[in-house]
């Protein structure tokens, strides 16, 4: 029953994403952007925890989860290290996912030629 309510959680994600660019006209980069910023929503009122015990990979892996990285992170270390833990704390989750998002990408503009 987990691996059902992980991809009908995970597809529901994407078919949002999939109808911000096909309805509403939207460009990848919007589409990515809003589903950033109502996963760091999400977070913020606090649903997004249920949600991953709910839904396990189906919420983790889209790219909402990135805003609920970002925003769980900020208010973990705002909590314990005060203001500046907000700037730390969202760097300290997401670090690795955006350091192997610019070697990856580095590494693919060398193989592939990339179109400026």
């Amino acid at each position: 029953m987990q691996f059902l309510w992980a991809f009908l959680v995970g597809g529901a994600i994407c078919v949002i994403g999939q109808l911000l660019m096909d309805v509403f006209k939207r460009t990848p980069g919007h589409a990515m952007s809003i589903l950033v910023v109502a996963g760091a929503v999400v977070d913020g009122l606090g649903w997004y925890e249920p949600l991953v015990k709910f839904a396990g990979a189906g919420a983790t892996v889209p790219i909402t989860s990135f805003g609920n990285a970002l925003v769980h992170g900020a208010i973990t270390e705002l909590n314990e290290s005060g203001w500046i833990g907000v700037i730390t704390g969202i760097f300290k989750i997401t670090s690795g996912g955006i350091s192997s998002a610019i070697i990856f990408s580095f590494l693919a503009a060398l193989v592939f030629k990339p179109k400026g």
